[in-house]
């Protein structure tokens, strides 16, 4: 079972988002967390409200600090775009950053356009890891 750790400052949108999707769409063959390096009080009230659009409830999830374990745990950590470098003090190597846009303040309409590119990515990653192990992928 491959982990992923998603990473952003506030963990209240984009990277709750990308864990919603990730265990959605793994079927359980897979295993996503989410975590900030400042966590905000709550989940973004309109990242859940575009996911339930999508039938994916987030009405649960909170936000979680970043512990050193999260890093140790994860096979793969993906940053949303937030320079969580400069404000993780965990020594954090990101496997990949997806530059994404925050969603903190934005309108429904605009959350929708980062939730559709964050499904995309998440569906190309969980694609990418089930493509079996071989000397040609390194």
């Amino acid at each position: 079972m491959k982990r992923v750790l998603f990473v952003c400052v506030g963990n209240s949108g984009r990277s709750q988002m990308a864990e919603a999707f990730f265990n959605h769409f793994s079927g359980g063959g897979s295993l996503a967390i989410s975590a900030g390096t400042r966590p905000a009080t709550s989940v973004s009230r309109t990242a859940i409200a575009a996911m339930a659009e999508l039938g994916i409830d987030m009405g649960d999830q909170r936000p979680k600090p970043l512990t050193q374990q999260m890093i140790q745990q994860a096979d793969r950590i993906i940053t949303m775009g937030c320079d969580v470098a400069e404000s993780c003090p965990a020594g954090l190597h990101a496997s990949e950053d997806w530059g994404l846009e925050d969603t903190q303040g934005q309108p429904l309409e605009k959350v929708r356009f980062i939730r559709d590119q964050i499904r995309e990515r998440v569906l190309a990653l969980l694609a990418e890891l089930d493509k079996p192990y071989s000397a040609e992928t390194m």
